[in-house]
């Protein structure tokens, strides 16, 4: 009888154990606070390289397997000025590659810098909700999902209801 209370005791220990392993806790971990630069977006699952800012384009490695359904950023250098926040006018440079196909869709490295006031409306939902929090000097890679990006519409280059992935470097912010 003792031996059987003992091992009930170490199983009932071990599935605890394994349990509280899993995360299956309903109750949140506090974490570090969020930095400026910090997204609470949920991170791309596999970062493309941060490169060199403002030097080049970078070259974008799209994550393997099927495309987010949410909104996804990473940040790949932090920058360390002024800070991109709704009503700013950010400049920026970025690359746009189909999650689909790994194809560069569009540059602003072949032509010149984009700006645009955020939060605004003037750029596609997932820029608006992308950007925020860049600080001058940083780069972001975006992931976006159609109902964040063109949706249903065709547009320059990029079929209907495209995965868009973005890496976006903040030259300036007003």
């Amino acid at each position: 009888m003792r031996l059987t209370r003992i091992s009930a005791l170490i199983g009932t220990a071990a599935v605890a154990l394994l349990t509280a392993a899993c995360g299956s806790s309903t109750t949140p971990t506090p974490g570090p606070a969020a930095s400026p630069t910090t997204t609470t977006l949920p991170p791309v699952s596999a970062p493309t390289a941060a490169g060199t800012f403002g030097t080049r384009p970078p070259v974008v490695t799209v994550p393997t397997g099927p495309p987010p359904t949410v909104l996804q950023a990473s940040d790949l250098i932090t920058g360390t000025g002024a800070v991109a926040k709704k009503g700013s006018t950010v400049t920026v440079q970025y690359v746009l590659v189909s999650y689909a196909t790994d194809a560069v869709i569009q540059s602003s490295w072949d032509s010149s810098s984009f700006s645009f006031k955020l939060g605004e409306g003037q750029v596609i939902p997932g820029w608006d909700k992308g950007v925020v929090g860049m600080k001058v000097g940083g780069r972001r890679e975006l992931i976006i999902p159609p109902a964040l990006g063109y949706g249903s519409m065709a547009q320059q280059g990029i079929p209907p209801n495209s995965t868009l992935v973005f890496i976006v470097d903040v030259l300036k912010v007003a």
